[in-house]
């Protein structure tokens, strides 16, 4: 997997949890990670705060335990707000 797929499916999604990543791309967390975390440099994607509840609707995970990148677009600054 490379680097544009994984903003292909962010971009696509609009946002995503590390562990779903995984097994979507059947890669190691620590490996996507690392693109994430490239991404995130670059302002294309950013980690949403620890207690973000996924988009499952199942309740069961602790949100405390997942990880979640959200799609960036062009005209949001990295905090969300609308450029004017």
């Amino acid at each position: 997997m490379i680097v544009s797929e994984l903003s292909r499916y962010l971009r696509d999604n609009r946002r995503a949890a590390v562990r779903d990543l995984a097994y979507r791309f059947d890669a190691e967390p620590d490996a996507l990670r690392g693109m994430l975390e490239t991404l995130e440099r670059k302002g294309r994607v950013r980690k949403l705060p620890a207690d973000t509840p996924c988009a499952g609707g199942c309740c069961q995970c602790d949100p405390t335990t997942i990880e979640i990148y959200e799609w960036v677009d062009r005209h949001e600054t990295a905090v969300g707000s609308p450029v004017p």
